[in-house]
């Protein structure tokens, strides 16, 4: 279980033919166990509409796992099976999927040729909204396959997607996808990735064509050209040729540049340069795979996913290029009797199971599902697994494989596998599974706060029942979506991370709940902080003719800086509150900075000092203390220049130049600060930071104003305070302006 890199060529390929002759088939018909060397966990990710769940079609048909190719218009794909998913044409949740792939005898160079691998993809949304599917597949994968336009080249959630990969540590490949388009300009596509990116980005392959005329790719690695039959509109047939020779100096200058952009960072191809010996193909391509593995170096390639150009060799690229379970770091973790002692979690195979389980689903069929990453050993069917937070086991009853809607019962899981199973309580998302006498705590992923609520009221009281159930069902399966009773108004509260979020969580609770609801406005979460620092006093004094209450606490308060969070310190000196009634004054300022002073909102980015305070022998207690903390905590904010924050979005708007007046326009009434205007082929591309209470039936706008031919995208950027011409509107909404006033 060496990786290939270290191992003699021929005796690797025979032992991997060897396994997957023995393994291939297994009870159920279905692909058995491959060795780890030949499989590649990989994610499809990228902007909206830049063409992943086309290219994932795509692949799965030139796999042979479907024998027809649908279409994302058609609604008719594989991965985008919710009816949801289909009416609309977007991605919503993370579907998984494996296929089969064996590189053919070509005149090409290739690492594994006639070599079965297994390749475990991942397709994953590209809207803001579900960001979080992104998040949670990047923390279970070993590669990935960055998707980018290639008109519109590097767009903002094509940014967000390549940090939550770099945040992983994924090594990961780049398709310019839609050279078939007008405007499509394959080397502005990897300037962009180069500038905004700072990916250390090269071409492995060039367009033959552009536009119309895009007619197939040259492979500057073998320096031979490969060109698709234009009668074939199943993208079957190509030949593979030289290099045309209006093409060659171009393909000549471009395969230069790669092998000194490797030689820079390998070693093996710099002392070839050093000597002036050629660079042979497999040894370029073998140098370009060990940094790709180890996040130096992004190969780029390019094609036509609709037009069914170009993606063989992305397969090839995949298999040659990504890594195997094998290449990556073993997996960081903890003891979790130890928590300061960190672990390490290699991918083998006879070895103390762990695993990682990064997603929750509700099936109809089969049930709860938790989909999971194996790490390391193998688990069957019959076993005990532990989880370490809840320090329980439970017995495995069944075990699937994931073929994105369908499940497919098997005996046997081993490290590498991403499967699910059916039966387990109490999981939530993160959660280790592991062997219960070798416990492990896996680094889980993270996920954003969500930015945007609703009240949501039940039409009858038999819906009352059904939505508790439903909303609790959709929390599990989705952290950034929160649900909660608000304290004040008695109302339920949905979050999330934007309206189309909101509006399918609502869909889904009609859908598969059969729950009727009314939805109420959606509420921005805004948060409250200080300006400047402050004293409080607070006491709670109660006399009833017997034993009364007395709590005293003073306390001072400053501002944090942002991002910050929140500090409580104790600062009490001489016993002025004694120990034991000293948590009971925490916990009330820390009950107060989740219901703020100006309209009720979560405060952020406060320092908080328990300083002072007094006490009775007989009538203090817990409870009075925790009064008095409320009181000072309130009495120091109201002295220290409370502010409310409202969240602002980045918006990248993309339009034709005969609307950008109009435009700029809108953006100007909803308080926008425009920081950016590009020319990006034929269009133009905006920039500005808009508070996202004005941003409300901006997609509507937006495709008014433009008569369809404008897009927009947004993500959250940070807080700053509400103005002053806006606060009193916002205050007098929530309720809060009683208080401010």
């Amino acid at each position: 279980q060496r990786p290939a890199a270290e191992v003699e060529r021929g005796a690797f390929l025979s032992r991997c033919m060897e396994i997957v002759a023995d393994q291939r088939e297994n009870a159920n018909g279905d692909c058995g166990s491959y060795p780890m060397e030949c499989v590649r966990n990989i994610g499809i990710a990228a902007h909206i509409d830049a063409g992943k769940t086309t290219t994932t079609e795509r692949i799965l048909y030139y796999t042979g796992l479907i024998h027809r190719m649908g279409d994302v218009d058609d609604g008719n794909t594989v991965t985008d099976w919710m009816e949801q998913e289909r009416e609309r044409g977007i991605t919503i949740t993370s579907a998984a999927i494996t296929c089969h792939w064996t590189q053919r005898e070509e005149p090409l160079a290739k690492l594994f040729v006639g070599v079965p691998h297994r390749i475990n993809i991942i397709d994953t949304p590209g809207h803001v909204d579900f960001t979080a599917e992104v998040e949670r597949s990047m923390r279970v994968l070993d590669g990935a396959v960055a998707v980018f336009c290639g008109v519109a080249g590097v767009q903002p959630q094509s940014e967000t997607v390549w940090r939550q990969a770099t945040k992983y540590n994924v090594p990961r490949i780049a398709f310019v996808n839609k050279m078939d388009r007008v405007g499509a300009n394959f080397a502005n596509a990897v300037a962009e990735m180069r500038r905004k990116l700072g990916a250390y980005a090269y071409p492995v392959v060039l367009p033959i064509g552009a536009e119309d005329r895009f007619a197939g790719i040259i492979d500057l690695v073998n320096m031979r050209a490969i060109r698709y039959d234009p009668s074939d509109e199943m993208g079957l047939r190509y030949e593979v040729a030289e290099v045309p020779a209006e093409l060659a100096a171009e393909a000549r200058h471009a395969r230069e540049e790669l092998v000194h952009a490797v030689a820079d960072k390998d070693d093996e191809v710099a002392n070839l340069v050093i000597e002036d010996q050629p660079v042979e193909a497999g040894v370029l391509k073998r140098a370009i795979r060990r940094l790709t593995c180890r996040i130096e170096l992004v190969p780029v390639l390019c094609g036509s996913a609709f037009r069914k150009r170009g993606v063989q060799p992305l397969v090839d690229a995949i298999v040659d290029y990504l890594p195997s379970p094998l290449d990556v770091p073993p997996a960081p973790g903890m003891d979790p009797a130890d928590p300061g002692r960190p672990v390490e979690v290699p991918a083998v195979e006879d070895a103390p199971f762990c695993s990682l389980a990064f997603k929750l689903w509700s099936d109809p069929f089969v049930g709860k599902l938790v989909f999971f990453r194996v790490y390391r050993g193998r688990l069957n069917k019959g076993d005990f697994i532990y989880n370490p937070r809840t320090q329980r086991r439970e017995r495995v009853s069944r075990v699937l494989m994931i073929h994105a809607d369908k499940r497919i019962d098997v005996d046997t899981v081993q490290a590498g596998d991403i499967a699910a199973l059916v039966g387990l309580r109490n999981i939530t998302t993160g959660d280790t599974l592991c062997d219960e006498d070798n416990p492990v705590l896996l680094e889980p992923p993270t996920f954003p706060e969500p930015v945007i609520s609703m009240a949501v009221e039940p039409k009858t009281h038999l819906d009352q029942q059904r939505l508790s159930v439903g909303l609790q069902r959709l929390a599990e399966e989705d952290p950034t979506f929160r649900c909660f009773t608000h304290e004040e108004t008695g109302q339920m509260i949905i979050a999330g991370m934007g309206e189309l979020h909101l509006e399918i969580i609502r869909d889904r609770l009609f859908r598969e709940f059969k729950v009727e609801a009314h939805a109420g406005a959606p509420q921005i979460a805004y948060r409250e902080t200080v300006t400047q620092p402050a004293e409080g006093e607070g006491k709670f004094i109660r006399q009833t003719g017997g034993r009364g209450q007395y709590g005293h606490v003073c306390l001072q308060i400053e501002p944090n800086g942002r991002g910050q969070g929140l500090a409580i310190e104790n600062k009490v000196v001489g016993g002025a509150i004694p120990k034991e009634y000293m948590p009971a004054a925490i916990d009330g300022v820390n009950e107060a900075l989740a219901g703020g002073v100006l309209a009720g909102y979560p405060m952020v980015d406060v320092k908080v000092q328990i300083v002072d305070g007094s006490f009775h022998e007989v009538d203090s207690s817990e409870l009075a203390f925790k009064m008095a903390g409320i009181f000072a905590f309130k009495d120091a904010v109201r002295r220290a220049q409370p502010v409310l924050l409202e969240p602002i979005m980045k918006v990248e708007v993309s339009t034709p130049g005969e609307y950008q007046g109009d435009l700029l326009g809108d953006l100007s009434r909803r308080r926008a600060r425009v920081h950016g205007i590009e020319a990006r082929g034929q269009a133009v591309v905006l920039n500005a930071d808009v508070p996202l209470s004005e941003l409300f039936g901006y997609a509507t706008a937006i495709r008014s104003l433009s008569k369809g031919r404008a897009a927009y995208s947004m993500e959250p950027a940070y807080f700053e305070p509400v103005p002053a011409s806006v606060l009193a509107k916002v205050l007098d909404q929530s309720g809060g302006q009683a208080r401010y006033d």
